[in-house]
């Protein structure tokens, strides 16, 4: 309720119950009184100037965006502008072989990329799957495909078997355009593809090692035109690509972004931690992330920014890099920072140009030591996620916030904290239907209200429609209405600053990967013939994320753990192979079947509160060990790591 209808209602009341013209007089100025007090406590606090700055950038990222709807632009148009402005200048580096392509040059290839595609039949609305590692190439693939329409599916390189051949399939894709170095894992699974799938290697060609009927990329980019195809009719709000994110319902879904998401997310952050085109951004995250492609990237398409572009994150040469290529803003997630931290100190870590780091995750335990180790002014530390509508971001630079939300001015940006169940995690509501906004200090669940005609308040959702209504909820702020579920659980402080605390339903994070419960759950069922095993989330002190714990229904003791590890390196990608398994006689169930995890994830790795066999995968002998006192004591002092 604002400050002003608060006023007014209470006067209401007063006037209603015809009290004395005194008694109402004296009330209403006691009234006044506490409002200015608070105002002025917010204003004390910095909240009124963070709150102003916040609308500003809305503002403008609003003003913008209903420009380019007006225009009808996309966000190839929007790159041809920045091509424009900054033709001759060094746009992608890519540290793997030191290679700088101008802006010019990336406009070249992508066209190059359209007209092949054009020359092979695609069409405005296919979609081609994009398989590789990080390189300059993959942002040219992806602009060549869009500036004709094409969709690209931008797949997690670490997927095999069954989760990659998902990933292909549920996008429709007609082509997988994947690299080199992935060769062995398309081999495994070419034969469970249509024969309609195209192929085609990007990378050190050898006819040997690639599927039957591959062809290899580069010679047939050289030979396609560098002219600028026909461009479709397409607009800001039509599919630009897909990311997959891990969710509670098995295999990855395919989140829709469309150019207007694209622009939105990477001129929040522009604007938001007032970057400029002179900055030079380093890049380590993965391209088929949002953060590393739309958050990183999207400042050199749309905003003629030189991003540095790393194969895979180091920690042991990420300073040097940034030193070698004047780097003044760095990219992170949790884990990178608490990576970095356990680096031996180095001179290096203090002779770089970085004046900003800016990612999500950091915890607070670790960000004042962070930011005072390398020298790092600003962190921009934002929350955020590839289909959400409720993005913040820490604007003023508060130790230990992932956002802030105006108090004084509420309206401006539609989020709420709602309160839920904790151990359902179901949205609480009260009599009239509608959730119920939490109070300060109250931890809730992040809500964002949809208005689907408002590129900035709109949910897009997945390309499968029943994965898209589980993140919808109706009566949310008031009846009738709808909102988009973040599945997360933050606080807020009075002054509108807010900070995570956990995730809601069956995904955990871990080594900066979403981790969905479900998807883990049945591949190791799937390896254990078909045992009853449960998987979720336990804390480590001092690791970011949560590590995953598997418990197994295992009454004969008959499982092999050698030739499980080995199955399960086939079948899972690192970050979501359990840390910890448990072995028990039997899983409990609800009355539907679902299993119960409140109990087993309360009681964590710890041998003195289970009483069941304990393991814990030792990755440097790759193997699972058995956990006793000694080892659970040596994991929690943090001499034994994860």
């Amino acid at each position: 309720m604002s400050k002003c209808v608060y006023v007014h209602v209470h006067h209401h009341i007063l006037v209603r119950n015809r009290l004395p013209f005194a008694l109402q007089f004296a009330v209403m100025h006691l009234l006044i009184k506490q409002l200015w007090n608070k105002f002025q406590a917010l204003c004390f606090n910095n909240s009124f100037s963070c709150s102003i700055s916040a609308a500003g950038v809305l503002l403008q990222v609003k003003m913008n965006v209903k420009r380019h709807l007006r225009e009808k632009n996309t966000i190839p148009k929007i790159f041809a502008e920045t091509v424009r402005r900054h033709g001759d200048k060094t746009a992608l580096i890519f540290e793997g072989t030191g290679e700088r392509w101008t802006f010019r040059q990336l406009d070249e290839y992508s066209n190059r990329v359209a007209n092949l595609l054009l020359e092979r039949g695609f069409k405005d609305g296919d979609v081609v799957a994009l398989f590789m590692e990080n390189r300059s190439q993959y942002v040219g693939l992806w602009l060549g495909m869009a500036k004709i329409g094409v969709e690209a599916a931008l797949i997690n390189f670490n997927l095999r078997l069954e989760a990659l051949v998902h990933c292909v399939n549920i996008s429709n894709a007609k082509a997988v355009v994947f690299g080199s170095e992935l060769n062995d894992a398309m081999c495994e699974v070419h034969n469970s593809m249509g024969k309609a799938v195209q192929m085609f290697c990007c990378g050190d060609w050898d006819a040997k090692r690639v599927p039957q009927g591959t062809e290899c990329l580069e010679p047939l980019l050289d030979a396609a035109p560098s002219h600028l195809p026909s461009r479709p009719q397409r607009c800001f709000t039509d599919r630009l690509f897909y990311i997959y994110t891990s969710g509670t319902t098995g295999m990855p879904k395919a989140a829709i972004v469309v150019h207007s998401r694209y622009y939105r997310m990477a001129a929040l952050v522009y604007y938001g931690f007032r970057m400029t085109s002179d900055d030079v951004l380093y890049d380590c995250l993965p391209l088929y992330h949002s953060a590393g492609n739309i958050v990183g990237v999207g400042q050199c398409i749309i905003h003629g920014m030189t991003v540095v572009i790393r194969k895979k994150f180091s920690a042991s040469r990420f300073w040097d890099d940034c030193v070698k290529y004047n780097c003044t803003i760095v990219q992170y997630i949790g884990e990178i920072c608490r990576y970095l931290l356990n680096q031996p100190v180095r001179d290096m870590e203090q002779q770089h140009r970085v004046r900003m780091a800016l990612g999500n995750g950091l915890r607070q335990s670790i960000w004042e030591e962070f930011m005072n180790r390398f020298n790092i002014p600003q962190i921009a530390e934002f929350y955020g996620a590839t289909e959400c509508n409720c993005s913040l971001g820490n604007f003023g630079n508060k130790v230990g916030a992932c956002g802030f939300n105006s108090q004084i001015l509420p309206f401006i940006y539609p989020i709420r904290l709602v309160r839920v169940d904790e151990e359902t995690m179901e949205l609480i509501r009260g009599p009239d239907g509608v959730c119920i906004p939490c109070k300060p200090g109250e931890p809730g669940q992040l809500v964002g209200r949809i208005i689907q005609n408002d590129p900035l308040r709109r949910f897009d959702g997945y390309v499968n429609q029943s994965a898209t209504s589980k993140k919808i909820a109706s009566s949310v702020f008031k009846k009738g209405d709808s909102a988009y579920l973040s599945g997360d659980v933050l606080i807020m402080d009075e002054y509108g600053h807010m900070y995570f605390k956990d995730r809601t339903g069956d995904t955990f994070r871990w080594k900066g990967e979403n981790v969905s419960t479900t998807e883990v759950e049945g591949t190791l069922s799937r390896l254990l013939d078909m045992k009853d095993v449960v998987v979720y989330g336990v804390e480590v002190p001092g690791a970011e994320g949560k590590a995953g714990m598997a418990a197994i229904a295992d009454p004969s003791h008959s499982t092999d753990l050698e030739k499980f590890v080995k199955d399960m390196e086939k079948a899972l990608p690192p970050y979501a192979r359990p840390v910890f398994l448990r072995f028990l006689p039997e899983v409990n169930k609800t009355g539907t079947f679902k299993f119960q995890k409140t109990d087993m994830r309360r009681d964590g790795f710890d041998p003195s509160a289970v009483p069941d066999r304990l393991y814990f995968l030792d990755s440097s002998r790759g193997r699972y060990m058995q956990l006793d006192e000694e080892v659970y004591r040596s994991i929690l002092s943090g001499k034994h790591k994860l």
